[in-house]
C-alpha cells in the first residue's frame, strides 16, 4: 500500500485503536499495515478488488455470523480463520473496536490479556 493510502483517516483511526492494546506494534507486510500482538498479527488494512478493508482474526462461529452481513467477506488467506470488513462506506467503529478486541484476545498471550484486563479495570 502506498504512503497516500496508509495515511487515510481510516488507517489512522484503526492504528489508534490497535496500538491502544498492550504490547502491540504496526508492521508493513505485502504492501499494507498489519497490527500485531507480540509477534502475531490480529488485524490488517488491505485493498481487495480495489476496495479498502480491515481484516480480523476470529473464531469460526463469529466469522460465520459476520459473513451473513454484506459488509463482510471471507479474507482470501488465513485458512478460514480471518474475516474482512469493507470500509469504503459508513463504518461502525464500535463494532470495529469489539472485533479488534476479540481478534487481539485470540492471538495475545496470557500476560497481554492480563494487561488488557488491567487497562479495562476488570
Amino acid at each position: 500500500m502506498d504512503n497516500a493510502k496508509m495515511s487515510r483517516p481510516i488507517v489512522g483511526k484503526l492504528r489508534a485503536l490497535c496500538l491502544a492494546f498492550p504490547e502491540t506494534s504496526e508492521t508493513s507486510s505485502w504492501g499494507h499495515p498489519n497490527f500485531r500482538a507480540g509477534k502475531r498479527t490480529f488485524s490488517a488494512v488491505e485493498i481487495v478488488k480495489g476496495r479498502p478493508s480491515i481484516a480480523f482474526r476470529l473464531e469460526a462461529t463469529d466469522i460465520n455470523q459476520l459473513l451473513r452481513n454484506k459488509h463482510f467477506f471471507s479474507t482470501p488467506y488465513g485458512q478460514g480463520r480471518w474475516v474482512s470488513m469493507w470500509v469504503d462506506g459508513p463504518i461502525d467503529w464500535r463494532l470495529v473496536g469489539r472485533l479488534l478486541e476479540c481478534s487481539y484476545r485470540i492471538v495475545a498471550n496470557k500476560r497481554m490479556i492480563t494487561a488488557l484486563e488491567d487497562l479495562r479495570g476488570q
